[in-house]
Parts: C-alpha cells; sequence; structure tokens
C-alpha cells in the first residue's frame, strides 16, 4: 500500500473513529494506558495521534510531539491538542519518512498503530533512528494470537480489516526485536491478542 492510499485510508476512517473508538474500547483500556503513559519523561515522540482519543490519558505537564499521517485525523484532534495540560504540537507526517534529526526523543509512545503502518519493521526502524541511545519504546497494540481459535479467527479475518483498517494478525514483539531493539518486559492485558511493549534503543 502507497503512501496516498495509506493516507486516504485513514482520511476515509476519521469520520467515523470517534464513535468506533471513543466509548466501549477507550473505557476498558484506559486504566491500561493511563498506567503505560505515567512513565512519560522528557522529550517525547507519539506516534498516530488519530482523533486525539489518547490524549486524556497523558499526564500533565509533558512536552509532547505527536504524529499522523491523516490530515483529517488532525484536524478533529486539533481540539484535544489544544487543551493538553502540557506542550503538545502534532504534524501531519508517515513514520516511513520522518524529518526529526537522529536521536531527537527520549522516549517514543505508541497506541494501536503498527498494527496499520505498512512495513512495521521499517517503521520501527525509523524510530529507532529518532529515540536517543537507551531511549524507551512504550507501545499500546493488538496483535495476533498464538492461542487456538483466536489465531485462527484473526487470520482469516485480516485480509478484510486490512482493507478498512488495521490488520489484526500481526507478531509485534517479532517485529520489535527485528528492527534491533531490546524489549524489556510485555504485559498481556487481554489473552494474548491486546498487550504492553516496553522496549529499549540500543546503546552503541
Amino acid at each position: 500500500m502507497t503512501d496516498s492510499e495509506t493516507r486516504e485510508k485513514w482520511d476515509n476512517a476519521s469520520r467515523l473513529f470517534d464513535l468506533m473508538g471513543g466509548f466501549g474500547p477507550e473505557k476498558r483500556w484506559r486504566p491500561y494506558k493511563e498506567r503505560l503513559f505515567s512513565a512519560m519523561n522528557g522529550k517525547i515522540l507519539f506516534m498516530a495521534v488519530g482523533t486525539g482519543l489518547d490524549i486524556s490519558c497523558f499526564p500533565p505537564g509533558h512536552d509532547i510531539t505527536g504524529i499522523d499521517i491523516s490530515p483529517k485525523m488532525l484536524e478533529k484532534a486539533a481540539p484535544r491538542i489544544a487543551a493538553y495540560p502540557g506542550r503538545m504540537t502534532a504534524r501531519v507526517m508517515d513514520v516511513h519518512d520522518m524529518d526529526f534529526p537522529d536521536a531527537a526523543f527520549d522516549q517514543v509512545y505508541t497506541s494501536c498503530t503498527f498494527c496499520s503502518v505498512p512495513d512495521p519493521i521499517g517503521g520501527l526502524k525509523a524510530i529507532r533512528r529518532v529515540l536517543k541511545p537507551g531511549g524507551g519504546l512504550k507501545m499500546f497494540e493488538h496483535t495476533g494470537s498464538r492461542i487456538f481459535p483466536f489465531n485462527l479467527i484473526l487470520n482469516l479475518m485480516n485480509p478484510l480489516c486490512r482493507n478498512v483498517g488495521p490488520e489484526v494478525n500481526r507478531d509485534t514483539p517479532a517485529n520489535v526485536r527485528a528492527a534491533g531493539f531490546t524489549i524489556g518486559k510485555v504485559t498481556n492485558i487481554f489473552l494474548d491478542v491486546v498487550k504492553t511493549i516496553e522496549a529499549a534503543a540500543p546503546i552503541t
């Protein structure tokens, strides 16, 4: 999928994104996201801001740069970005082609992001570039499963899901390792499908 196709897909999804994700899912996962985001420190990059639903889970007073490939998503996120009680800016940008300098950030956070990045290992390598050596990558993600029958169900659903939104069967911890990160902790939240991943960029 080209960058323009990805942008168009998420521009289209922005119209119903809050309706689909802003009630049950956000309430269910909010405590886990708040726990993960509570470790924010230093200069932070937040991947795939979307319509900004995660912003209310951020602790106050931080310096956060957000990006998203979809201009329509960021238009909807603008009031939430402006209301954040700290310093937050956001730009339209593709993770595969970020123009930040090397080692620009102390931490990078993701929230249900790497189910949708067209080249997940390439995107994670791009994140590693903009992280300081030893910098933290902290992810709230949904992934594929190794548990039957969920693994079968997710594999069958994936061709349809990828056309309208995220892929649902990726092995994101394996992709994080393949991109050169050291994983410190993986915490399963719902079966082995919804999880947090805490990793660090290598110190060279």
